[in-house]
């Protein structure tokens, strides 16, 4: 299985810290081989995305490509995506086969089916590292993880993050409370409000209470503070923020943003606005 994929051209910012720590202890000698491509103190690597790191002389700053530079932010995201994920399974005390599955789906769905073989692979090493140093340190461990994902990518990206997070939890129709308390956990690590939270939990629904609920206001609020809601909203999940990371995540923000659109618009037509 070539795992080499999600290292991809460049490692992004998971080459360091407690992501890039997982990532050695999962990927093994492959990872620690890239980087040492990457950090030789006499050249510089390069990848071409093909034949693998090719030495050029460059002085002392690597020559990193617009697509490498994106293929490392994209590839740091997914490992990123998958640690959290791993987490969030195990939080009830048990690996859900329909969980597991939704995982595999997210991926091909969004990633390919190269993705969707590897990241599968990927996982299962990480449920593998948590029994291996116990649940308490890896829930450390996930902690440095999201505060390395906070310094990194921006809050429309951790929204994007923390989405797909949720409809993992949602896989087997039951979210456990151990499932919703991580992921919260998660949140705040991330430097996010946990209501964002709870209000993804009410996307897709047809409800009055669950629009109420994704707009993260009540039902007694004003119509001026429902419209500040939905403007924060619109700015932050706007499906334009997360193109950097590929078009993929691009069309999986867009849904959630038709979502969001959809609990506005039942609002908006029950009070008549």
């Amino acid at each position: 299985m070539a795992l080499g994929k999600w290292i991809g051209g460049v490692l992004g910012w998971m080459t360091a810290g407690p992501i890039g720590m997982l990532a050695g202890i999962v990927l093994g000698g492959l990872f620690d081989n890239v980087l040492d491509a990457v950090n030789t103190p006499e050249t510089q690597g390069t990848f071409d995305g093909q034949s693998g790191f090719e030495s050029k002389a460059h002085g002392s700053r690597q020559d990193f490509t617009q697509q490498q530079a994106y293929q490392g932010q994209r590839n740091s995201f997914l490992f990123a995506m998958l640690v959290l994920a791993s987490y969030i399974i195990k939080a009830d005390g048990r690996v859900m086969h329909s969980e597991m599955e939704l995982v595999r789906n997210v991926l091909r769905q969004n990633f390919g089916d190269v993705a969707r073989r590897q990241g599968d692979d990927i996982l299962r090493r990480l449920f593998d590292e948590q029994k291996r140093i116990g649940a308490y340190q890896f829930r450390q461990t996930v902690m440095q993880c999201c505060a390395q994902i906070a310094d990194n990518i921006d809050y429309s990206q951790r929204l994007q993050l923390l989405h797909f997070l949720v409809l993992i939890a949602q896989a087997d129709g039951h979210v456990a409370p151990a499932e919703v308390t991580a992921m919260k956990e998660c949140a705040q690590w991330m430097q996010m409000s946990t209501d964002e939270v709870d209000s993804m939990f009410g996307l897709g629904k047809d409800d009055l209470e669950s629009a109420y609920r994704v707009l993260g206001v009540s039902p007694d609020a004003t119509d001026d503070e429902l419209k500040r809601a939905y403007r924060r909203l619109a700015l932050e999940h706007h499906p334009d923020k997360v193109s950097a990371l590929g078009e993929d995540v691009r069309r999986a923000a867009e849904k959630k943003f038709q979502e969001i659109n959809a609990a506005k618009d039942r609002i908006w037509k029950a009070r008549g606005l």
